[in-house]
């Protein structure tokens, strides 16, 4: 692994020009890479950074992906890490042309990274340099503990999903933690409804009374208005002041209230543990929002790449070859999903609706199909639009509000579904339905979504464990992982662990009444799903299971 040469580093400070012409933001120093595929099939497991700390899941995925690489030897183009600076890789048989279309797909990806709001977090500090750090303190403590490090990293990966991503954006941007606006969410939304348990008519006059005010006086109206609450209830100012206080300090995740309740990794001789499990928590915080916006960071690369190398006069005569390698990587497939696909058709979508004006009301409301397909009000904000959208939003917000009817109408979309042929016993794939809720849902089912798990006190205290509530949403976790993940959670807490979920009741046989398949085949009707509450419980490494009522 070695920097590009001069050569080709002039060429990515050429794309660099001419992306910022075209409205991309991004810092100036980047460091680019090049490298053989098998550098890359070893840097992979590890995200692409090297400095990340040694463990042994690592070098099973560099197994795995060398086995794979025999048998389908693939080329790689690139990949890029959000790091300051930003440090990207490329392959090293990559010719002049390629490469101009590889550094304009690589600069969208890091004018993604540091506008996208979803990464707020990562923008002040440069991880590489805290991995390195993090990797020697890790290789100090197997120094001195030997295998118990790897079993404190093991554990405290088993949870690492759950960590309180969401609640860290929360305090890290500045207008959510205002006196002001953390004043207003307290007085509405703590105060008067959990403390006072003003009745309903109270509470929408006192909303009444802001919204007059903000009307009459502006910005300046809120100290106008809490005067009034300070007369009101003089007790106000002392709460809130205790509110502030918790807030800062109360626990976002489960890795957290670890960190702060456990008494068993707060002893003395444990304490150690505790390094290992915030590294953990901070590299799996890194990495939560590019695992959330797989489908907008793609696509925006994507929509660049196309937009300013079709621009590019260095492309001339290489058309054919550009056509070519363009189509497999933003070819959309009949079934299954290709983010890179799926993003830069969307953001091609935004781009022209904002210009007609079809993001407007009075386009929503239309229902003939010449006129939706007619409409036109000139409005010619769509550059601007679309860069408002990759700085706001996420997968599930850019799927919920852009995948149309109209979206895939235009684009011939459809859900597939399987069946089995019993004459040829073979399987066979249908359209399902080309409906876009139901497009829509198949693309929700595919987003990373981890499961919900909330700490309750109360029966916590009454069991003298660690309790912890699945908040259910007809997704069960996965049984198979329950027993080792509850094992870990009691290593680290050092005590019994509950688990409060939802799983699938037993039913009874199924009903006699054949119902007619898609295929013509006549099958069983399939019975209705019931749900029952079941608490998982550790203790001194036995699992329990049992029912609720």
């Amino acid at each position: 692994m070695e920097l590009i040469d001069q050569h080709t580093k002039d060429i990515m400070e050429g794309c660099k020009v001419r992306a910022r012409a075209a409205g991309l933001r991004f810092e100036d120093e980047s460091l680019e890479y090049v490298v053989t595929n098998r550098d890359l099939l070893e840097l992979s497991p590890k995200l692409m950074i090297p400095t990340l700390y040694d463990y042994w899941v690592h070098d099973v995925e560099v197994l795995k992906g060398k086995g794979k690489y025999e048998l389908y030897p693939s080329n790689p183009y690139e990949t890029v890490i959000n790091t300051r600076p930003a440090i990207s890789y490329y392959n090293d048989n990559n010719p002049d042309w390629l490469n101009v279309m590889i550094f304009y797909h690589v600069l969208a990806h890091i004018d993604f990274f540091q506008n996208n709001i979803f990464f707020r977090h990562t923008w002040d500090y440069d991880f590489t340099g805290e991995a390195l750090s993090d990797k020697r303190v890790i290789a100090k403590l197997r120094s001195e503990h030997g295998r118990w490090v790897d079993y404190v990293i093991e554990f405290s990966r088993s949870i690492d999903n759950l960590v309180g991503y969401y609640q860290e954006l929360e305090n890290l941007f500045p207008v959510a933690t205002t006196r002001h606006t953390l004043r207003l969410d307290y007085y509405f939304d703590i105060f008067l409804q959990d403390i006072k348990k003003v009745k309903t008519n109270e509470y929408i006059k006192e909303i009444e009374r802001y919204n007059q005010c903000r009307a009459e006086i502006g910005e300046l109206c809120e100290d106008i208005f809490f005067a009034e609450v300070d007369r009101r209830y003089p007790e106000f100012k002392a709460l809130l002041a205790k509110h502030k206080s918790t807030r800062t300090t109360r626990p976002n995740d489960l890795l957290q209230h670890i960190l702060a309740h456990s008494q068993f990794v707060n002893k003395e001789e444990n304490k150690w543990m505790k390094t290992i499990i915030e590294i953990v928590r901070k590299t799996s915080l890194f990495f939560q929002p590019q695992i959330r916006t797989k489908i907008m960071n793609e696509g925006w690369a994507s929509y660049w790449h196309e937009t300013l190398f079709l621009q590019d006069d260095r492309i001339r005569g290489h058309e054919v070859e550009f056509a070519r390698v363009n189509a497999g990587v933003t070819a959309m497939p009949r079934v299954g999903l290709n983010p890179y696909a799926l993003g830069m058709r969307l953001f091609y979508d935004i781009e022209e609706a904002a210009d007609k004006g079809k993001l407007h009301w009075d386009f929503q409301r239309l229902n003939d199909a010449h006129a939706r397909d007619t409409f036109d009000t000139h409005a010619g904000n769509g550059r601007d639009y679309v860069f408002y959208v990759r700085e706001n939003l996420s997968d599930f917000n850019f799927i919920h509000q852009f995948v149309t009817q109209d979206f895939v109408n235009r684009h011939r979309l459809f859900v597939a579904g399987r069946r089995l042929n019993e004459s040829k016993m073979v399987w066979e794939y249908y359209v399902k339905s080309r409906d876009a809720e139901a497009y829509r849902d198949m693309l929700r089912q595919s987003l990373y979504h981890p499961p919900t798990i909330v700490i309750d006190h109360d029966k916590g205290k009454q069991n003298n464990a660690l309790y912890l509530v699945h908040t259910f949403e007809e997704k069960p976790l996965l049984k198979d992982f329950i027993p080792n993940t509850l094992l870990g959670i009691e290593y680290l807490w050092g005590g019994s662990v509950m688990l409060e979920t939802h799983e699938l009741a037993p039913t009874g046989p199924r009903s006699d009444r054949p119902r007619s398949g898609t295929s013509g085949v006549d099958t069983p009707e399939k019975p209705e799903l019931r749900w029952q509450r079941v608490v998982y419980s550790m203790e001194n490494r036995q699992i329990k299971r049992q029912l609720m009522e």
